[in-house]
C-alpha cells in the first residue's frame, strides 16, 4: 500500500496494487503503469515524484480499459496535508476526494 497526495499537497488516499482508493474507502481508479484511469476508462492522472497525483492536460483524451469498482472499504484517518509543489506547464491539479464522493 502506497499513500498518495495531490500535487498541491492534499492527502488523497492510497494505491493498493493496481487500484486507487480514496482515504474514505472508495475505489475510483485503476493504474496502468503510473497512469490512473476511472471506471469508464477515462484518464484521470498519474503519479509523479513517488507519491503525488497530477493530471497531464495533453493526456485528458486518453482511454483505457474500464472496470467495475470494488465495494467500499473502511475509511482511514486522513493524513496531514503537505506543502504543494509548483505546477509544471502542461499539467493541472489532480481531482479532490470530494469530487468522487457524493
Amino acid at each position: 500500500m502506497e499513500w498518495l497526495w495531490t500535487w498541491n499537497g492534499k492527502f488523497f488516499g492510497y494505491r493498493d496494487g493496481e487500484d486507487l482508493w480514496t482515504y474514505k474507502g472508495h475505489h475510483i481508479g485503476k493504474f496502468y503503469g503510473d497512469e490512473v484511469y476511472d471506471k469508464s476508462g477515462r484518464y484521470l492522472g498519474e503519479i509523479m515524484d513517488r507519491n503525488r497525483l497530477i493530471t497531464n492536460i495533453s493526456k485528458k483524451g486518453y482511454k483505457n480499459f474500464g472496470f467495475h469498482p470494488y465495494a467500499n472499504r473502511a475509511s482511514y484517518a486522513k493524513y496531514a496535508d503537505y506543502a504543494g509543489y509548483a505546477m509544471y506547464a502542461g499539467y493541472e491539479e489532480f481531482f479532490s476526494v470530494e469530487q468522487f464522493v457524493n
